[in-house]
């Protein structure tokens, strides 16, 4: 089992910056993948950003070059620094964690708001 704890979050003004982190506890050495995803209301969920094996990334096109996935082993926890944020970017991020085996499973943290005001 692995639990997810996201902090960060808050209301900023379209231009400005946010810092979101996911704390991981549990089974962490099982982790093979770790990311954030965020829900809009009356979308469907979609991955931010990610990283997948070793220290590989991947980002949504739509945040490249202003969000950016960074990690910290020691501490189990993965950041997310959100820059230039935009009305757009307005959701519930969700941090993940997923193990591979004979079946896949998937970890999620209870959410995280984010508004940006225009």
């Amino acid at each position: 089992q692995v639990q997810l704890v996201e902090s960060g979050g808050g209301l900023v003004q379209a231009g400005g910056s946010l810092r979101l982190s996911c704390a991981a506890s549990g089974s962490t050495f099982s982790i093979n993948a770790m990311g954030w995803y965020r829900q809009a209301p009356g979308k469907q969920r979609e991955l931010v950003a990610g990283f997948s094996s070793g220290d590989s990334t991947n980002y949504a096109d739509s945040v490249k070059g202003r969000f950016t996935i960074s990690r910290d082993n020691a501490k189990n926890t993965v950041y997310l620094q959100m820059n230039s944020l935009k009305p757009e970017d307005t959701a519930v991020y969700y941090c993940n964690a997923r193990i591979y085996g004979v079946v896949r499973r998937d970890y999620w943290g209870q959410g995280t708001q984010v508004t940006v005001s225009s």
